[in-house]
């Protein structure tokens, strides 16, 4: 097969290109075999910091590491064969610098193949952001509730009510104009969501943020009903694979205790 009729997944000018049409469907995958599924039906498969909470944990995303993104991205990169693989940059590793971003940045895209890195904030990481678009670096911005500055925002609370709503909008606008491709809107309410919709030329991905947005973005584990703990009012369960999960591995203590398990057809002869 030629380079020219070779398949190629989707990237960054695809999806910004998706603005107002049909809307993008993006899931979280921290491994192979999620990966694949979503890359059967998503347009962007997002290797979230969430991971932390999810596969290993912890109480918050702030531990998370660049090891960490990276073998995670190197997993489900593996999986993929259309759907367009995003990377966020971990706490600690953006910050200081648009050079330490960038460095950050490369780094995850060389060591994975991923197509894209994501990254929290707004006004104030305007400048990391078109340092890193200018630099060849695909950035989808994320605004609103920002689970890495959690502790600054007091919790995990909708973010944007009554006069708050200018901040959000502005974040939102300076992302756009800095060069992201993409952002997403996380926690704020439907009619700002719809808002800045309208303001901005770059598609928005909501979690939190109503139907408006063009596109939405669930944590895979929160919509599959992995937890029987955790649900959080944005979040609907498209399955309840806890409760199944639940019921196979009692099935199997079960046999395994009255020596039903293994029976003879998974056992070999001598």
């Amino acid at each position: 097969m030629s380079a020219s009729t070779a398949k190629r997944g989707i990237l960054p000018p695809d999806i910004e290109a998706r603005k107002g049409g049909t809307p993008l469907v993006v899931l979280t995958a921290y491994t192979t075999p999620v990966a694949k599924l979503v890359d059967a039906h998503c347009d962007v498969a997002l290797v979230g910091d969430s991971l932390g909470m999810v596969v290993y944990g912890l109480p918050s995303t702030l531990a998370v590491t660049m090891d960490m993104m990276i073998a995670h991205g190197q997993a489900v990169m593996r999986g993929l064969t259309r759907a367009m693989c995003v990377i966020d940059l971990p706490f600690g590793s953006f910050e200081e610098s648009p050079a330490q971003a960038f460095r950050n940045a490369s780094r995850l895209l060389a060591e994975t193949g991923a197509a894209a890195v994501k990254l929290e904030g707004g006004v104030h990481m305007a400048e990391t952001i078109a340092f890193l678009t200018a630099r060849g670096v695909p950035v989808m911005a994320h605004i609103g509730l920002t689970p890495q500055a959690v502790n600054a925002l007091g919790g995990y609370k909708v973010q944007g009510r009554g006069e708050d709503a200018a901040r959000v909008l502005a974040d939102a606008k300076a992302v756009a104009d800095a060069g992201a491709f993409a952002v997403v809107l996380e926690k704020v309410p439907q009619r700002l969501a719809r808002e800045i919709t309208e303001a901005v030329a770059i598609p928005t991905i909501g979690i939190g943020a109503g139907k408006d947005c063009d596109g939405q973005v669930l944590v895979a584990d929160d919509m599959l009903g992995m937890f029987t703990d955790f649900r959080p009012k944005f979040v609907k369960r498209f399955g309840n694979l806890a409760e199944v999960a639940d019921r196979a591995i009692a099935d199997y203590a079960a046999e395994v205790r009255a020596r039903s398990f293994p029976a003879p057809e998974h056992s070999f002869d001598t």
